[in-house]
C-alpha cells in the first residue's frame, strides 16, 4: 500500500489503505482539529525527532474493554493498603513529561517530542485530553494521560517512579470509565504489559466499526470530576 503525503487541508485518507504495519500517511501537522479528526478515523500520530509526522492505522488493533479488565492480587493488595493517592485532571503537564524524560532516561527514545507535548496540552485545555495521576507522599509516582472522544478513551501513555504506581492508575481509570459507560480503552498497539491487564487484540475493521458506535455519544469535555 502506498503512503499517502498530507497536504495543509484537514482530512486523511481511510484507514484501511494503511500499509502491513500500520503506516498510513506522512506530513500535515499536530493543530487540534486534524488531530481530532484522527482519532475520529482510528488515526493517531506516532513518530520521533527528526522525523516528519507519521499517522498510523494498525490492524489488528489492541483494546482493553472495562468489563474485562484483570485486576492481580498484588495490585489488589496495593490497593487496599491506600499508599498512594490518585487524582485526575490535576497535573497533566507534568505527566506527560514525565512519559518523555522516563523514557530517555532509559535510553529508550520517546515519540513524546515537544511539539507532541504541546498538542496534547492543547488538547487538554480545550477538555480533550485527560491524565491520571498518582501520588505517595505529595510526590508524582506515576501517570498516564489520552484523548477522550464520545464514550472511547485512547490511551497514549503511562510512566512509574515507584513500582506499581502507574498500574493502580489504570486500575482507577477502568473505575472511573465503567462509571461513564465507556465502551473502551485504545491502546494501540500490543505490549505484554496491557495485555496482562486484559487488553486483546482486535481486527481493525471491528474497531472502527465499535468506534463509530462509541462517537455516537457526546463526549465529556472539561476536567474529569473524579473523587476517590
Amino acid at each position: 500500500m502506498p503512503v499517502f503525503l498530507l497536504s495543509d487541508t484537514i482530512e486523511f485518507p481511510p484507514p484501511h489503505l494503511a500499509s502491513e504495519e500500520g503506516l498510513l500517511a506522512v506530513g500535515g501537522d499536530l493543530s487540534q482539529k486534524r488531530l481530532l479528526l484522527a482519532y475520529r478515523m482510528g488515526i493517531f500520530p506516532w513518530f520521533s525527532n527528526n522525523e516528519p509526522i507519521l499517522w498510523w492505522s494498525p490492524d489488528p488493533r489492541l483494546v482493553l474493554y472495562p468489563h474485562e479488565f484483570k485486576i492481580s492480587k498484588t495490585i489488589k493488595k496495593i490497593i487496599k493498603k491506600e499508599v498512594f493517592k490518585v487524582t485526575m485532571d490535576l497535573a497533566f503537564n507534568e505527566v506527560i513529561n514525565q512519559c518523555a524524560q522516563v523514557r530517555l532516561k532509559k535510553n529508550q527514545g520517546t515519540w513524546i517530542v515537544k511539539d507532541m507535548i504541546d498538542a496534547y496540552c492543547n488538547l487538554h485545555e480545550s477538555g480533550f485530553a485527560h491524565s491520571v495521576e498518582v501520588w505517595q507522599g505529595g510526590d508524582l509516582a506515576g501517570g498516564l494521560y489520552g484523548v477522550s472522544l464520545g464514550k472511547c478513551f485512547f490511551g497514549e501513555s503511562m510512566f512509574t517512579r515507584v513500582s506499581n504506581a502507574s498500574n493502580i492508575g489504570l486500575v482507577k481509570l477502568l473505575e472511573h470509565l465503567k462509571k461513564l459507560s465507556f465502551d473502551m480503552i485504545d491502546c494501540q498497539v500490543a505490549t505484554e504489559h496491557l495485555t496482562r491487564f486484559g487488553a486483546r487484540q482486535i481486527p481493525r475493521i471491528r474497531f472502527l466499526n465499535q468506534l463509530e458506535k462509541s462517537l455516537k455519544a457526546p463526549t465529556i469535555k472539561g476536567k474529569w470530576d473524579y473523587k476517590v
